[in-house]
């Protein structure tokens, strides 16, 4: 192998060509996290309906978008910090620390929250929410740095699709309790509870990982240890010469001062918002939003068993293909291609239920349907695309503050939509889903048009090539 930049790009190629189980050992590591991620952040949209039927006197409307929403602007913090820690101190000195949060923030909510204490369920889910924020850097991150060319959108995209199981697993488990007669008071602890376990089984392996041998390379320009850890940890034996030494220069500052960078920036963070509006915004208040189907004569309890099988439909049988399918064909396809596609369906679909609500609110199965298109092509589109993006176009030394703010920029919207939505929809949501349908498709069009405008097609392409970083390349 040609050996040019001092052994920088004899890493780079050995990554960029590999093949190996330990591609699926890294998605696994990271993927359980995602998992954890989508069920803590979703699950909250039944306990805060099970609050009330637990006895909770103090959930009001304000009160029920400020709990399901105080984890999405919490894991702004979580990624921005975090994403600047990965690139200051290294993926493997925080690698795990952010499921640590995460795990702390569950227990807490479960068990160390008084009756009828809405603040200290608020407070708690405010420290998960920093861990779940501080996993969507790292985690995307590091499977990037590992992945190679040929494959690279496949494996970030089975990251993600991970949250597919955490999505589906909320509301199945919430009926196995309610179904079985376990009284709410028992069930919303138990709920928050089990978010931690995920967490716990995988948070030991991602302490034993190494530093991404490219971060050592490019960033810190010590090739050699690069490609110790590369073969411990992939078997890959790479001969690598430090004769010439070379690193990426490229500091956070680039992200703003750099054209391109800050172009791509706006494009990665505006799309996540827009996105998130709708997909957290529908799926934390998919209880409220799906009560419009249950029967007026449906009260309580079996009330909400009745909307958590609507919801339980729409995760299964549109939301879980969706990101699978997606993953599988963003090499193919391309990430660009794919996100056009989803936020034009979406804008679609949104639109149809907006303008003809009064005519199809009464016939089950069609609004079904119509919701259950949105769900899969924000699914096989920009959910799974607006993640498998950040890590592609910024440069190792910045990649996890890109990476970071972009997450940040979708959680913003996620925290923004949940939290309008409990206001938007208060105690009557069949009287004000058609404005908030028309509200998600104008969000669409334009998420569509920053797509169009702002970001690049990265399939096929080396991650040295795709991230610029090959014009901060300099000798040490």
């Amino acid at each position: 192998m040609t050996e040019n930049n001092g052994g920088l790009d004899a890493i780079n190629e050995a990554i960029n060509t590999s093949h190996g189980s330990f591609h699926l050992k890294t998605v696994l590591i990271s993927g359980l996290g995602f998992f954890t991620d989508a069920y803590d952040l979703f699950i909250i949209g039944v306990v805060v309906s099970l609050l009330s039927l637990a006895g909770w006197t103090t959930v009001d409307t304000f009160y029920k978008g400020l709990i399901s929403s105080t984890a999405l602007i919490s894991a702004v913090i979580g990624a921005i910090i975090f994403g600047r820690l990965l690139d200051y101190l290294g993926r493997k000195r925080v690698y795990g620390l952010e499921l640590a949060i995460l795990i702390v923030g569950a227990l807490g909510s479960a068990f160390l929250t008084p009756y009828n204490n809405v603040i200290a369920l608020i407070a708690w889910r405010f420290i998960l929410g920093i861990g779940i924020g501080g996993d969507y850097a790292t985690s995307s991150t590091i499977i990037a740095e590992y992945s190679n060319t040929k494959s690279r959108g496949k494996l970030i995209g089975s990251v993600f699709s991970m949250q597919s199981f955490g999505l589906v697993a909320g509301p199945l488990v919430a009926l196995a309790f309610m179904l079985h007669g376990i009284p709410p008071a028992i069930t919303w602890k138990a709920l928050l509870a089990i978010g931690a376990i995920p967490a716990a089984i995988v948070i030991y392996f991602r302490l034993k990982m190494p530093e991404p041998p490219r971060y050592t390379a490019a960033a810190k320009g010590d090739v050699h240890k690069a490609a110790k850890d590369l073969k411990e940890y992939t078997g890959i034996h790479v001969e690598v010469s430090s004769k010439d030494k070379y690193v990426v220069k490229a500091k956070w500052t680039a992200l703003f001062k750099d054209r391109t960078f800050l172009l791509t920036l706006i494009g990665t963070m505006g799309a996540w918002f827009m996105m998130d509006w709708a997909l957290y915004g529908n799926s934390i208040m998919s209880s409220t939003i799906l009560s419009a189907l249950v029967p007026s004569t449906i009260k309580g309890l079996p009330a909400l068993i009745r909307s958590t099988e609507y919801t339980l439909l729409i995760f299964a049988g549109a939301a879980f293909p969706g990101y699978w399918i997606a993953t599988s064909v963003l090499d193919k396809i391309g990430r660009k291609t794919i996100q056009l596609i989803g936020f034009a369906v979406m804008a679609l679909s949104y639109a149809l239920i907006a303008i003809g609500y009064h005519s199809i609110i009464g016939n089950i199965s069609m609004f079904l349907a119509l919701y259950g298109l949105s769900y899969f092509f924000i699914e096989f589109g920009p959910n799974v695309t607006t993640f498998v993006y950040p890590p592609e176009v910024f440069p190792v030394t910045t990649r996890g503050l890109g990476t970071g703010m972009s997450a940040a920029g979708g959680k913003i919207g996620a925290f923004i939509g949940t939290f309008a939505d409990a206001i938007i929809l208060g105690t009557d949501a069949s009287a004000h889903l058609p404005f908030l349908f028309s509200l998600l498709a104008v969000f669409a069009v334009i998420g569509f048009a920053l797509t169009l405008v702002l970001l690049p097609e990265t399939k096929g392409r080396n991650l040295e090539d795709t991230s610029g970083e090959k014009r901060y390349t300099v000798k040490a």
